[in-house]
């Protein structure tokens, strides 16, 4: 799928790049809290949050780091991006085109959803005027190769559309995040997040300073996650970068699925600490970093920050969950 690095136009006014500055102006950097929670506190670890979901009242957490530098390389042209039905990347990219006045197309996994109602998630991208573009299975599978995006860029009628992957993960989307681990420099000893494609945990573990590390827990089955964040950190600086894991334990049934289980301790981490947690990733994260404390994971004395992500979608308020979305 192209990166397209490097595509910022020198010809594209200052003035156009101030007015996006001003739109999507980020607070920066996110606030870290700490919290007391007696599961991490009998084993003697420290517990932050990094409030990245704090970021940009629309353009949340990694979605704002990862998907700003892209914006500024499209350059004003079309943005065209991927996702599944439930995509939080596919949400923040219409919002974007939204507050930008950018035109942007979503390619959708799953041509069978051509002809059923939009589920909340894309009637929102809808509603803040993404077209949606519908593309079986199969070819969604392939659209990293050149022959088969250049298939379906015609088939969504944007040929010249300004490409971004799927989960928003590329070389500028890493570089992007990098910041990220920079504002966590001598903070934490261990900084976790939650992944689907890699991009964040990349850029956060090469900004971390050399005696910190990064913990990636997988949202997704399977153990490619490994694979792509090295990928994606050859790509954005030529190599390998700090020191980084990936925990696949966690996913409860794969992405967009979340259990019983999981549903319960999401409720009881929102009341003990009056934060409303996201069920697709930052659940997962959370649960994952209470289980490695119970193992024994961190060494007595370690300080783990754990990035918030996200929001529950609908966004509500501390202590509610409604409007989380579920895929069985």
């Amino acid at each position: 799928m192209s990166d397209n690095d490097g595509v910022t136009s020198p010809d594209v006014p200052d003035r156009r790049r101030a007015t996006d500055a001003a739109v999507l102006r980020p607070c920066l950097p996110t606030p870290l809290r700490e919290v007391t929670d007696e599961r991490f506190a009998r084993h003697g670890v420290r517990l932050l949050l990094k409030r990245d979901d704090l970021i940009h009242p629309e353009l949340i957490g990694n979605k704002w780091r990862k998907l700003a530098p892209n914006l500024s390389a499209a350059a004003g042209r079309t943005l065209l991006t991927f996702g599944g039905a439930y995509s939080n990347h596919l949400r923040a990219t219409a919002a974007a085109g939204r507050l930008l006045g950018l035109d942007t197309v979503g390619v959708v996994r799953g041509q069978e959803l051509a002809d059923r109602p939009l589920n909340a998630s894309l009637a929102r991208c809808a509603a803040d005027g993404m077209r949606l573009h519908f593309i079986d299975r199969s070819t969604y599978r392939r659209v990293s190769e050149p022959g088969v995006l250049a298939g379906v860029l015609r088939g969504a009628d944007a040929e010249d559309a300004y490409v971004v992957p799927e989960g928003g993960s590329n070389s500028l989307a890493v570089r992007g995040c990098h910041a990220l681990g920079e504002e966590l420099r001598g903070r934490a000893d261990v900084v976790a997040v939650a992944c689907g494609t890699g991009g964040t945990l990349a850029g956060l573990a090469a900004g971390l300073a050399p005696d910190q590390r990064a913990l990636g827990v997988a949202v997704l089955k399977g153990d490619f996650l490994a694979g792509e964040t090295a990928a994606l950190q050859t790509l954005a600086f030529g190599g390998r970068r700090g020191s980084w894991s990936v925990d696949t334990r966690f996913h409860f049934g794969g992405y967009a699925r979340t259990t019983a289980e999981l549903e319960a301790f999401a409720r009881d981490f929102e009341s003990r600490h009056f934060l409303p947690v996201e069920r697709l990733y930052v659940a997962k994260l959370l649960y994952g970093l209470v289980a490695l404390a119970e193992e024994g994971a961190f060494p007595r004395g370690t300080t783990v920050a754990a990035v918030i992500t996200g929001t529950p979608f609908p966004s509500s308020a501390p202590g509610a969950v409604a409007g989380h979305t579920v895929s069985r």
